[in-house]
């Protein structure tokens, strides 16, 4: 499994993706691509066409050509790798695939044509196998893209597309514009970079841009176990955050929505402008940390908001949220300025 997949999907449906037309859906729609998970499998239940499948399913084809369904990336961005996931599909998956791209304008008044497009090959024909993630890392591709055309040759069913990479925004619109942004959000290409702990709940979902739906969507470490409840108490979890542009922190709002027993006692949050060199990260204890909210209480199911508490540290560029002892954040969200 290549390393591209600790990077966010750029295509799942939780942040904006998109299934827009297919060749064919005879047995199950393209829509289910991007879903959550790896789709499951229910023996007993059919409908109309067939076989219930969790995955987009074309019918058997009996003419000449190959199947193919287009995406919306939910966030623009550098494709490094693909997960093509064939999961429960043994006896009628592809027996090829391909993958395409294309940078198009978006907004409200632009229609996608697919045929006007200029599509480049970021994954040439390559072989599938049943009931499994097929990974393919992109080490070539270059450049910002926000269309996919997945090709299947010459049909079957594919349960999930996973498009790993890193997202690309239009920071310059977003300067102009001078409204305060969520400077963690993964839209504006930030991303988690380190964390001591995600046994529960991976540390990306922290910044995700939709609202959180479970527990299971957020951020959770285990259980901390220590000789006594000061030495416990002192001994917090953290993640770091990459800002895809410098900012200045106004306002946080912290989402324990799901997590009501397993919350954290308190936060503090420290920010720092840091210069990343050959991939390092601010971990080390000579950083020079700045305030941005000191140590306070949170509470459990709920959103918790921070602005009167907020310190004025400065644009930053990568923040450290620190929790004591342990638990769980659906959403960690840093409202401010770009610099």
């Amino acid at each position: 499994m290549g390393i591209f997949t600790d990077m966010i999907d750029l295509a799942g449906e939780n942040v904006g993706g998109v299934a827009l037309a297919a060749s064919d859906e005879f047995f199950a729609p393209k829509e289910n691509l991007l879903k959550p998970g790896r789709g499951i499998f229910i023996p007993e239940k059919f409908t109309e066409n067939g076989k219930w499948m969790d995955g987009w399913e074309t019918r058997r084809k009996r003419i000449a050509g190959n199947d193919w369904a287009i995406i919306r990336l939910g966030m623009a961005g550098i494709i490094h790798g693909l997960d093509i996931d064939t999961n429960h599909f043994l006896g009628n998956y592809p027996q090829f695939a391909s993958v395409d791209a294309c940078d198009f304008p978006s907004g409200p008044d632009v229609t996608f044509s697919p045929e006007q497009v200029k599509w480049v090959e970021i994954l040439k024909k390559s072989p599938l196998e049943g009931g499994k993630r097929n990974m393919f890392e992109l080490a070539e591709t270059k450049g910002r893209f926000t269309h996919l055309r997945l090709n299947i040759y010459p049909d079957g069913g594919v349960a999930r597309l996973r498009v790993h990479g890193e997202v690309v925004p239009d920071l310059n619109a977003l300067r102009q514009s001078k409204d305060p942004v969520d400077l963690a959000s993964v839209r504006l290409g930030s991303k988690v970079v380190a964390s001591n702990d995600d046994f529960f709940g991976k540390k990306h979902n922290a910044i995700l841009p939709n609202s959180p739906v479970n527990m299971g969507d957020g951020w959770e470490t285990k259980r901390k176990r220590r000789d006594s409840y000061d030495a416990l108490m002192q001994d917090p979890d953290w993640l770091i955050i990459k800002f895809g542009a410098p900012g200045q922190v106004s306002r946080i709002m912290l989402d324990t929505t799901y997590f009501r027993g397993n919350f954290p006692d308190t936060v503090q949050i420290d920010g720092c402008t840091f210069k990343s060199e050959s991939g390092r990260i601010p971990i080390q204890k000579s950083v020079a940390w700045k305030p941005i909210l000191n140590r306070v209480k949170l509470q459990g199911g709920k959103l918790n908001i921070f602005e009167q508490e907020v310190m004025q540290a400065g644009p930053v560029n990568y923040v450290r949220v620190q929790i004591f002892p342990d638990g769980g954040i659906n959403r960690i969200r840093l409202i401010g300025t770009l610099a």
